[in-house]
């Protein structure tokens, strides 16, 4: 067979019915379409209502299914920003796939997942008793967390709200840090409120802290309890040692919802402590009604610096941290010294 490969360049044009609509999509001075244009390597030009795309066919496939997404997005009443446009870029072609999205509707933000793995960290919070979320800083892990919390409060679904993390840093001696022991814990439960901000006018969320409707603890606050009715979420959960894990986990009660989120890349726990997170993943890894997402560094929401970071400390810290997990697993020497 003789002839020419068929080129793999196309161009296509896309007209919007809403003008009105096209300033927000466009961006000023067309930094929107500045931005698909580097992160596809293709052409993108406007001209009144329409958009030329120019470039290899599956990139200006995508490109136009991004800007299909972002055009339903602004008809729905979200706003596009750069971060709008990365997630659009990391969830692939939406075109109607949009409508199946999850959506957190809270009383400041209606949030969307910003990847795939998002989506499916939603979905799963939705299905599942009990969730693990893992993966690296800036995936969304306990932002997503907190608002499904808050939302499922606001629909009534949920009585409280119980978020914990261990202070890992003060080896749980809270003692020996100066203040009253909220000002000594507050430190360490600081994203947490953050967190609550985001998605809870000020007030409500000083309201609700103040009526015990949303708790913010240490998880040393949790023994002995049984939280009925509840949205219980731990946080930095690789910090945990198996005996705190199995504690917390045992805290669930009836109509209540758990989330575990962590990353174990970042365990702080000493030489030789086998990481609670770790072992609970292990242990319950098959059991009905536990969900277990996994996150990357392709998963990374933030700056897009920061996903770049995220990589390069992987990849230096790869090496040692295999070290310590075979001193955790197989009982470090000197962990064993430490301990007696």
């Amino acid at each position: 067979m003789t002839g020419h490969p068929p080129s793999d360049e196309s161009r296509i044009t896309r007209e919007f019915d809403d003008n009105t609509l096209l300033q927000m999509l466009f961006g000023p001075h067309n930094v929107n379409l500045d931005r698909i244009e580097q992160q596809l390597g293709v052409a993108v030009t406007s001209r009144g209502n329409a958009v030329t795309i120019a470039g290899p066919s599956e990139r200006v496939d995508e490109a136009q299914a991004v800007l299909d997404g972002l055009y339903l997005r602004l008809q729905r009443g979200f706003p596009v920003e750069a971060a709008d446009i990365d997630a659009a870029l990391r969830m692939g072609p939406p075109g109607d796939a949009g409508a199946e999205l999850p959506v957190i509707v809270t009383r400041k933000r209606h949030i969307q997942p910003r990847s795939p793995m998002q989506a499916e960290y939603m979905q799963a919070m939705e299905r599942q008793e009990l969730v693990f979320g893992l993966g690296p800083a800036g995936t969304g892990k306990t932002y997503l967390a907190v608002a499904k919390a808050v939302s499922m409060m606001i629909k009534g679904e949920v009585d409280r709200i119980i978020l914990s993390r261990p202070a890992v840093e003060a080896g749980e001696r809270l003692g020996f840090l100066p203040g009253d022991l909220r000002e000594k814990v507050d430190p360490y439960l600081r994203p947490l409120y953050d967190a609550l901000h985001d998605m809870l006018p000020g007030d409500q969320v000083a309201k609700k802290l103040a009526a015990g409707d949303i708790e913010v603890a240490p998880l040393a606050f949790m023994r002995g309890r049984t939280l009925a009715s509840s949205f219980i979420i731990l946080d930095e959960a690789q910090n945990t040692t198996p005996v705190q894990m199995k504690m917390f986990l045992t805290r669930l009660g009836e109509h209540s919802r758990m989330v575990v989120t962590g990353d174990l890349s970042q365990i702080d726990l000493p030489p030789g402590t086998r990481s609670g997170l770790q072992d609970a993943l292990d242990i319950l890894g098959g059991l009905t009604g536990i969900g277990v997402v996994r996150f990357t560094d392709r998963d990374v929401v933030r700056h897009g610096l920061v996903t770049r970071i995220v990589r390069a400390y992987d990849a230096h810290d790869r090496p040692s941290r295999a070290r310590n997990a075979q001193g955790r697993e197989g009982g470090d020497p000197v962990g064993r010294k430490e301990k007696l």
